[in-house]
């Protein structure tokens, strides 16, 4: 049966440089989130928000303290190990969109389903689906770097929804889109912690967005504080 917290996070610490170069980032997070539940990571730029989703996913070292992810001790893990468990349990959308730059947006989006055994045809399908769900039916052949900003950002967004994930993490999932495509977005965001019960994680500064988890988690001085 599976922990029914599906992320525990407990004095977690975060610095960077050395001696006089020393500059903490977090400094005692404590954190518990359930099974599908909805979290808004809110706070000021430079905060350690971005920081903060990096560690919860695997993809950064924290200094001190423990992170458990799907039950899993990635305080203990090397980078292999890590890796492996994201693969089969995580979605990440970053900033940058992190797209592969010689995959056209269908390939782009196609890629989890593969790499988790699906049938190309059944894949592309997905992919093809999502896609044009996002508004991007008539830039499938189309390169990353042929894609606007916003656009890039959407095949990001249903890359991350491909995989099928039990936790996604979302950094800024509407920053750079208009509102209208930002609202289709977090509808998309919502749809899947319904339908899927997959857990969201989300970095934003948009409080409409915000305003719809179940939790709003404000980092202040590396610490985090509920919002009521």
């Amino acid at each position: 049966m599976p922990a029914k917290n599906i992320i525990e996070v407990h004095h977690l610490k975060k610095s960077i440089g050395q001696g006089e170069q020393e500059l903490s980032i977090l400094t005692g997070v404590e954190l518990v989130v359930k099974r599908a539940e909805t979290i808004a990571l809110i706070g000021e730029s430079g905060s350690g928000k971005s920081t903060l989703l990096a560690i919860l996913a695997g993809l950064d070292d924290g200094s001190d303290g423990e992170v458990m992810l799907v039950g899993e001790p990635l305080h203990r893990m090397d980078e292999e190990a890590r890796a492996r468990l994201r693969a089969r349990h995580i979605g990440f959308v970053f900033q940058s969109f992190m797209l592969i730059p010689t995959l056209n947006a269908l390939e782009n989006v196609e890629l989890p389903a593969l790499l988790r055994g699906e049938k190309s045809g059944q894949s592309r399908a997905g992919a093809r689906a999502l896609l044009e769900q996002l508004g991007l039916g008539k830039r499938l052949t189309h390169l990353p770097a042929q894609l606007s900003g916003g656009e890039q950002q959407r095949v990001a967004l249903a890359r991350a929804f491909n995989g099928r994930p039990e936790v996604l993490f979302a950094d800024e999932p509407t920053g750079n889109l208009d509102r209208r495509t930002g609202d289709k977005i977090a509808d998309l965001l919502f749809s899947l912690n319904r339908e899927h019960g997959t857990t969201l994680i989300l970095v934003t500064h948009d409080p409409a967005l915000a305003a719809r988890c179940d939790r709003r988690l404000r980092l202040v001085n590396g610490k985090l504080q509920e919002e009521v």
